[in-house]
């Protein structure tokens, strides 16, 4: 079966959805440790959320890259998710959906969630012919995010590392196993 061009693929459950953030350690484990973001973490700035395991690990290098240190798999309630869906607007102009430019403008300054689609990763991080959601949350999408979605934050840089040593050791197998169980996600 081929992949759909677009497709939000996650691990999930019939109440949570898992995405990925990637912080500097005195944000990401603080984060971990309570299972809150702390008051350090900026409610009133935009932040992106990633479904894609490896979406993430491209654009943090496996938790190597500065202020990226610490990698984290934030549960949050699919209500919550499904909220920023609804309140999205696409992160660019398209003519198919959009009357204008600027119809799109105004659109995107009322709207608290941005949707972006960027190409999903393989193991070795190269791009696949395929996308994945990435989803920006600013404004009430960000603060409902910290203070009401979050069911749950774990670091899994020991994962991202664990997953990462093994792709440089040409075991993309065993690689592959480690990784979270993403399906799509039908919204």
């Amino acid at each position: 079966m081929q992949e759909p061009s677009r497709r939000i693929r996650a691990l999930h459950t019939d109440s949570t959805v898992t995405v990925y953030q990637a912080y500097a350690p005195a944000i990401g484990r603080p984060a971990a440790q309570h299972g809150t973001f702390p008051v350090a973490w900026k409610r009133d700035r935009m932040t992106w959320i990633k479904p894609s395991f490896l979406w993430m690990m491209y654009r943090c290098g496996w938790g190597s890259k500065a202020d990226q240190e610490t990698v984290l798999a934030v549960e949050i309630t699919r209500e919550g998710f499904d909220w920023a869906l609804r309140h999205a607007c696409l992160s660019h102009y398209d003519s198919d959906l959009h009357a204008d430019h600027d119809a799109w403008k105004r659109e995107l300054r009322r709207a608290p969630a941005r949707v972006q689609w960027d190409p999903e990763r393989d193991l070795r991080l190269n791009p696949l012919p395929y996308r994945s959601l990435q989803l920006g949350l600013a404004g009430e999408a960000s603060r409902r995010y910290a203070d009401e979605w979050t069911v749950s934050i774990t670091d899994v840089t020991p994962l991202a590392h664990e997953i990462h040593d093994l792709v440089r050791d040409g075991e993309l197998d065993a690689a592959g196993k480690l990784l979270p169980a993403e399906r799509p996600y039908l919204f």
